[in-house]
């Protein structure tokens, strides 16, 4: 399964991404650098909306903003046509300033404050999806004060097991997302009791980065009888569908991921489908540059190549032992020939961006490009160490242009108060 932006290109044994030479890119823009193929995410929106309408017309694709979210990703990402799920005030004011249509937004979090709220209520989303029986509760309330009706669904605890990472299972029956079932008939009988409350169907999630569509397939049975039960016109399965992050991984084709959940739903409702995408979007989209800073070899023990960022602007190898796979930038023709480890900048022994990988042969200043980074690394970064969050460039036709700038040691203490 290819895990490289549609547009990579090898020339003059650099590696190309969206016709720009990444070399020159990492010369102009500094390093680390996000670096995200504009035609990649065009052609998975376009997959995921063409492969679903044509199976099941009444689908709706919403894109997860929390696997990426900066104003100029989600202005290509509208501009195909997709929706918006948003899961903080944070996300919803982005997509307000991206010039997002509020209708067009699905408000998530499993503790929204009641701030955020009003915030979702004054901006006019099109629908806030309540997480407990207390956020029911807040909606009222605020409804009540401002005088707006808010149309709801309601995210379900489906207790379903999808094979994944611990961390990031969302769908067992031991979880902090979603009503349990045994509260549902309560939830739906609160929300109906509410004269400004709206209730327009049901949403569950089962977690991120899934290779076996028979989980899905079980949570749209679960929605289905929900949404006869309750006389409903809507239903969301959330998102997850996995992405290839190494050569050997077998993730199913959105294509064949739409078949498997249209054949679940025809002729059993009639009620909008929604899916979440948000990995499967962008995540191959991304790559991210870095500078070869140094290399330490440990005779009879390891080979670590160190470069100038790390599990700042990319934590999910230390937080879930997430795998990734590399190219040398400068040397993208060349034949790997000693495996090496990637060690990232930072004071943590488990900063280790990729173990044991085989690479050409490595010198300083050299340019590494990790590849399928799109999706929650820059959405994660911190400012660990106090190093600055790198800038990020969407490339197209040649072309790189800056959409997220990068921070500034004077960007860290703006915030500090100085006694």
């Amino acid at each position: 399964m290819c895990n490289l932006p549609d547009s990579v290109k090898i020339k003059n044994n650099h590696l190309e991404i969206g016709g720009c030479n990444s070399v020159a890119l990492a010369k102009e823009f500094g390093t680390p650098l996000y670096v995200m193929d504009e035609t990649t995410i065009r052609h998975r929106c376009q997959a995921y909306l063409n492969s679903f309408r044509r199976i099941y017309p009444q689908t709706e694709i919403a894109y997860a903003c929390k696997a990426l979210c900066t104003a100029g990703i989600l202005k290509v990402i509208a501009s195909e046509g997709l929706s918006f799920d948003v899961s903080s005030g944070g996300e919803l004011y982005t997509a307000l300033k991206a010039g997002i249509e509020p209708r067009k937004l699905y408000f998530h979090g499993n503790t929204k404050t009641k701030a955020e709220l009003k915030m979702a209520l004054e901006a006019g989303v099109g629908r806030i999806m309540v997480d407990t029986l207390q956020e029911i509760y807040n909606l009222d309330e605020l409804t009540e004060k401002m005088g707006r009706r808010a149309d709801v669904m309601i995210r379900i605890n489906p207790g379903i097991d999808a094979h994944t990472h611990d961390y990031i299972k969302t769908g067992l029956i031991d979880s902090k997302f979603g009503v349990p079932q045994n509260e549902i008939k309560q939830a739906v009988n609160e929300i109906k009791g509410r004269k400004l409350l709206n209730l327009l169907g049901f949403h569950a999630h089962i977690g991120s980065q899934i290779f076996d569509a028979r989980p899905f397939v079980d949570e749209v049975k679960l929605l289905i009888d929900l949404t006869n039960q309750y006389q409903t016109t809507e239903m969301s399965i959330g998102g997850g569908i996995g992405i290839a992050y190494l050569p050997t991984d077998d993730p199913p084709a959105i294509e064949i991921f739409a078949e498997q959940i249209g054949q679940a739903l025809k002729g059993k409702t009639a009620a909008k489908l929604i899916l979440e995408p948000g990995r499967s979007i962008v995540g191959t989209a991304g790559v991210t540059l870095y500078s070869v800073g140094g290399i330490k070899d440990i005779p009879g023990v390891r080979k670590y190549i160190l470069v100038d960022g790390g599990m700042s602007d990319n934590p999910r190898p230390i937080l879930y032992q997430a795998k990734y796979d590399a190219k040398v930038a400068n040397k993208a023709a060349d034949k790997p020939v000693e495996v090496v480890t990637i060690g990232g900048r930072f004071c943590e022994s488990g900063d280790i961006l990729i173990r044991d990988i085989k690479l050409p042969k490595i010198a300083a200043d050299d340019l590494i490009a990790v590849l399928c980074t799109g999706a929650y690394n820059y959405s994660m970064a911190s400012n660990y160490n106090r190093v600055p969050r790198p800038a990020m460039v969407l490339v197209n036709r040649g072309e790189a242009t800056l959409i997220v700038k990068r921070e500034s040691y004077e960007d860290l203490v703006v915030n500090d108060v100085v006694l």
